[in-house]
């Protein structure tokens, strides 16, 4: 029993849902509904930060990272209306790197330690899983300690389509590559009703569900995600959550949710609204809440903002994701936050907002440095 809820303090719609929050009770559909619906939103975040201090006490985890993208080329370019990132062969915004510009972009910046290149991209028409192969064990090679966290569940699809194989041999042929887990993008909205709107003929639900099921069965962890503020409503919120929670209680393989705010500019939607900082903070605490089976929750500075970020660590949020360095694909959709944070700003900004930055590496192992200058 969590001790420190106390029912008879939260408004009368809420205490019936702090009551089963207190008792460690699952919260079924009807409490994620009135977890989107609520307008005692602060409420909802004291709720969801108790359930953190339980997991994770003071802890806020961060890690020394880089985003690699090597190709926006995109074949899905015109299909997913909510992206800025992707391109067509020709388009002055395009870009391919080749390989020796991959290392090369790995090896920059050097001296902040790195653990994790994060690497994903477009859907190449030209790139061969050979050549996907021949990436990870030249940054294997080079960088041998580093984790490669690489390729969405959509890149993944999109690969065992190419080269007419299996997902769990293109994974495999990948793991023998050096890949150590999968990020979390691609998920969007898994209603069909949502993805036919923004993002139709990509991926659908069930086979995203299944490379992270397959994944996890070959041994590798992964992330999920969720994509809110643009068409969906709360019933396809709810749904996504309850999809993915179904996951974990089956593979145990997901290491954290990220919710992801969808960004209006350069792309094909047309919508023109941006989330608010309200949303931002309902929808970390809905994911804590909801996702009791999901370790860590992160707080995606580049996307909230390191200030409101901030915020999110007392609702629910135990992660501030890491020092990045040129994060591309939210920056083309109208991101004005910087494009990196050294090391040193961001135990800053983590102790100012009351919490201990514990550095770790992408499986959640903490890490000690005798020299944590970067």
């Amino acid at each position: 029993m969590r001790k420190s809820i106390q029912p008879e303090r939260f408004p009368s719609p809420l205490r019936e849902l702090a009551a089963k929050v207190r008792d460690s009770v699952r919260l079924d559909e009807a409490d994620a509904t009135l977890c989107f619906e609520t307008p005692h939103v602060l409420h909802l975040g004291k709720l969801a930060g108790a359930v953190r201090r339980e997991l994770h006490g003071n802890t806020t985890y961060f890690n020394i990272n880089r985003h690699i993208n090597p190709t926006n080329i995109c074949v899905y370019t015109y299909n997913c209306k909510f992206c800025s990132f992707a391109a067509l062969p020709g388009e002055a915004h395009a870009w391919q790197m080749s390989l020796e510009d991959v290392y090369r972009r790995a090896a920059e910046q050097g001296g902040n330690e790195v653990t994790e290149f994060h690497i994903v991209g477009g859907l190449h028409p030209d790139l061969s899983l050979d050549w996907y192969v021949e990436m990870l064990q030249g940054l294997k090679s080079r960088f041998p300690n580093v984790h490669l966290k690489a390729f969405t569940a959509i890149e993944i699809g999109f690969f065992a389509q190419r080269e007419k194989i299996s997902i769990e041999e293109v994974l495999r042929r990948l793991m023998a590559a050096g890949l150590g887990s999968l990020p979390g993008g691609g998920a969007e909205i898994f209603h069909p009703d949502v993805r036919e709107v923004i993002c139709d003929g990509k991926l659908d639900a069930r086979e995203w569900i299944e490379v992270h099921r397959t994944a996890h069965r070959l041994g590798l962890h992964s992330n999920c995600t969720m994509l809110y503020g643009h068409v969906e409503k709360v019933p396809h919120k709810v749904d996504h959550l309850l999809q993915l929670r179904a996951l974990q209680d089956e593979t145990g393989g997901f290491n954290a949710f990220i919710p992801l705010a969808y960004h209006p500019e350069n792309n094909y939607l047309g919508l023109l609204y941006h989330t608010t900082g309200l949303d931002d903070l309902r929808h970390i605490a809905t994911a804590r809440l909801v996702l009791d089976n999901i370790p860590h929750i992160k707080a995606y500075w580049v996307m909230v903002t390191p200030k409101l970020a901030q915020v999110a660590l007392s609702f629910g949020a135990d992660d501030f994701d890491g020092t990045v360095v040129e994060e591309t694909i939210y920056h083309m959709a109208g991101a004005e936050t910087l494009q990196q944070m050294p090391r040193a700003e961001l135990t800053r900004v983590v102790r100012a907002a009351g919490f201990n930055p514990v550095e770790r590496d992408t499986l959640y192992n903490p890490i000690v440095r005798e020299h944590a200058s970067a």
